[in-house]
């Protein structure tokens, strides 16, 4: 049984010119990234690499279609590293480039290639959520199916991951709050996980410590405050990567896909709709197994009793955000079957990793319930 798995090197550098000069950004690495950032961070260094800024090729998370036309410009060409700096959507497209044969990302999707790594990947993230930098998957938008997929192979590990903190005080409030409730719903959807064990639980535990006090610390100063804390969120979400990374995350992810492949909601935001619902079903289910261990934790941090704890995880996250109903997305009633018949269909490789089963009915419920 495999107890735990971290192939990537992590750095941590103050500011984007001294990684760029420790790893020695040059001929023969593409960078993929942003005009926001390229203009403020990486211009001035006058750096010899060859940039792809991804809005070019479409805007929001990535999809097949985006992908592809990446790799048509990119797979024949002879670089050996590619360097992804920026948020998940950056970082998801980043991770397909590095193979010898990939032309094309459904064929990718469906493992209908042979993974050939040429390429060495290195991982600036520049959110505070996705911990995409330390795991081994890559998720997309399938137009054709109108629905997520996701790929987790051991290829699509980073070579290096790489903090830099200094890339994340632009972040817009709004995407650091959803960024990092995913973060978050990382580190909690592991810690229950079947695959969890003592390792990985240690650190979803503080990251969730860390995520938590943070954002009690952010209501009583203020939103701004956030920038005080860009290192400890960095640091807290790549926490969270490895814990999800060696364990995987469950029915709120695979819940999330539908509304995220139809109605284009950012997966952070997505994954925020469906939170708490799913763990107030997993503890109705069974509320004697991992999850006491954990409510017993989150009561502490929040301090309340232990059968409040959703709810008060709830009021923490609505006085950041406000959650929304599905509905007000565009979602339509009779999509909840679709819905749901989708989760069931398409994302098995995510409910496998459920805290405890979860029926038809079940699923079904939790949409009602958002709706």
């Amino acid at each position: 049984m495999k107890f735990f798995k971290l192939p990537t090197q992590i750095h941590k550098f103050n500011d984007f010119k001294t990684f760029a000069e420790e790893f020695q950004i040059g001929e023969n690495d593409l960078v993929l990234t942003h005009q926001f950032l390229f203009d403020p961070f990486m211009k001035a260094l006058d750096l010899k690499a060859d940039f792809i800024m991804q809005e070019k090729y479409g805007v929001g998370e990535p999809s097949d279609e985006m992908i592809d036309e990446i790799l048509a410009e990119v797979v024949d060409k002879p670089y050996k590293r590619i360097i992804a700096i920026g948020g998940g959507s950056v970082i998801d497209i980043a991770k397909l480039l590095i193979f010898k044969d990939g032309k094309n990302a459904l064929d990718m999707f469906e493992k209908r290639i042979d993974f050939i790594k040429d390429k060495e990947l290195i991982i600036v993230p520049t959110t505070c959520g996705t911990g995409s930098e330390v795991t081994n998957i890559s998720i997309a938008e399938i137009k054709s199916k109108h629905t997520k997929m996701g790929l987790a192979i051991d290829e699509l590990y980073a070579d290096y991951a790489v903090l830099v903190p200094e890339l994340i005080k632009g972040l817009p409030y709004k995407f650091f709050v959803f960024s990092s409730i995913d973060a978050l719903i990382h580190a909690i959807e592991s810690y229950v996980s079947p695959n969890a064990n003592d390792f990985t639980q240690m650190i979803s535990v503080k990251a969730i410590e860390m995520l938590l006090k943070g954002y009690i610390e952010i209501i009583e100063k203020g939103e701004d405050y956030r920038q005080e804390l860009l290192e400890d969120f960095a640091v807290a979400s790549n926490y969270a990567g490895i814990a999800f990374g060696n364990t995987g995350v469950g029915a709120v992810h695979a819940l999330s896909y539908p509304l995220g492949g139809t109605y284009h909601v950012p997966h952070g935001e997505a994954n925020y709709q469906f939170f708490t619902e799913v763990f107030k079903t997993y503890n109705r289910i069974d509320p004697n197994g991992k999850i006491k261990a954990l409510n017993t934790f989150l009561a502490s941090l929040l301090n309340v009793d232990e059968t409040e704890v959703y709810d008060a995880i709830e009021k923490v996250l609505d006085k950041l955000l406000s959650k929304k109903a599905l509905k007000e997305y565009g979602m339509k009633e009779e999509e909840i079957e679709s819905f749901t018949d989708s989760v069931l269909e398409k994302q098995q490789r995510l409910l496998a990793n459920n805290y405890v089963p979860l029926s038809r009915e079940e699923i079904l419920n939790i949409y009602k319930n958002l709706y």
